[in-house]
């Protein structure tokens, strides 16, 4: 076993130790240091393969780093709201996830030959990806206190996801509590993607000539920035809430993540095309 796999392995077997603890509701404590060490490695994790002067890149290190950033921001937020069942559905992923760049390493970027807004793009794109995952998850979250409160039918047993988010003898904090959380998040998610839309302009014009190119990933990103754009102006100024706001963050998300990541999936993986 190469010393490289290990690096990928050791973060993720710490993320299967704290999904463990989380599913039985025992040692906070140490499964949130646990949580940390997992943290740490994860992020030493998205440097590689290192390379001197160049940068790996591709599908699989955008979804690793926005579930690290989407894991980061439960860990912060849990210390002060009760949201730290939400490391039951972000464990299993993370634990996919981070492994996924050993098998699909990316595009390696020269550093020395990029135009100058080509990192902060990519980090400000990274950031509004793990950002608006939190919100996705935030979103489940609301449903599942939902349901809880007013479920569809009164004999209706409630789903296997739904019951995972209310499990234990902890209880969910208050729907407005939920949601204030949900639109902070979304709000924070708006501005990286303004700032992405505006950083990729400017490196479009300086690479291709032409400040907005008419691909898949900047259509769809566009459309997910104007939906989610939508859902905070429907929230401020008609009162959206409640259900609508939870399929409006789920659609946003889903738009986003067809962009890069589906447009690079589809070359890397299906086309075979670096």
């Amino acid at each position: 076993m190469s010393i490289v796999l290990i690096l990928f392995l050791l973060p993720a077997v710490l993320y299967a130790a704290v999904w463990r603890l989380s599913l039985r509701g025992r040692r906070p404590k140490l499964a949130g240091t646990l949580l940390a060490a997992a943290l740490t490695l994860h992020a030493g994790s998205l440097i590689l393969p290192w390379q001197p002067g160049s940068f790996h890149y591709g599908f699989a290190k955008l979804l690793s780093a926005t579930v690290w950033i989407g894991v980061l921001l439960v860990w912060v937020e849990s210390s002060r709201v009760e949201i730290s069942r939400l490391a039951s559905l972000l464990a299993p992923l993370a634990i996919v996830l981070v492994m996924l760049p050993h098998f699909f390493p990316g595009v390696a970027f020269d550093l020395r030959a990029q135009p100058p807004l080509f990192v902060p793009h990519l980090i400000v794109g990274t950031l509004a990806y793990g950002v608006m995952f939190l919100a996705a998850l935030q979103a489940l979250l609301m449903a599942a206190a939902s349901y809880r409160l007013h479920p569809r039918r009164p004999a209706e047993r409630p789903g296997l996801l739904t019951s995972l988010l209310v499990r234990g003898s902890t209880p969910l904090p208050p729907l407005m509590v939920l949601e204030r959380i949900l639109f902070r998040v979304i709000a924070i998610g708006f501005a990286l993607l303004l700032m992405t839309t505006l950083t990729g302009v400017v490196f479009s014009e300086e690479t291709f000539g032409k400040p907005l190119p008419l691909n898949h990933k900047t259509v769809f990103s566009l459309v997910a920035t104007v939906f989610v754009g939508l859902l905070l102006a429907g929230h401020w100024l008609w009162g959206w809430r409640g259900r609508i706001a939870i399929r409006l963050t789920f659609g946003g998300f889903v738009l986003l993540l067809l962009s890069y990541v589906g447009s690079r999936f589809v070359l890397e993986v299906v086309l075979r095309r670096f």
